[in-house]
């Protein structure tokens, strides 16, 4: 009888099931998961300077590309006129 209970008890239990995830607390009272969204949020500002500096490379290139475009036109036109 002690056994059903304890089998009753484990499929009751929402971690089993995977649907929540329980708080897992440290001796100070601290919920774990505050550390996971803390490391999660370090690797989202991370990720989100790296792609803001790639935009601006990008950025950069395209008007360094434009600016070498005008100046060629505008020797081409030079050549054309002298």
């Amino acid at each position: 009888m002690a056994m059903r209970s304890i089998v009753r008890r484990i499929s009751l239990n929402p971690l089993m099931e995977g649907t929540r995830r329980a708080p897992r607390f440290f001796s100070d009272g601290k919920v774990f998961g505050e550390e996971e969204k803390a490391a999660e949020n370090i690797y989202i500002k991370r990720v989100e300077r790296e792609r803001l500096e790639k935009l601006k490379l990008k950025e950069e290139k395209q008007k360094a590309a434009a600016e070498k475009e005008k100046s060629e036109k505008k020797a081409e036109e030079d050549a054309h006129k002298g």
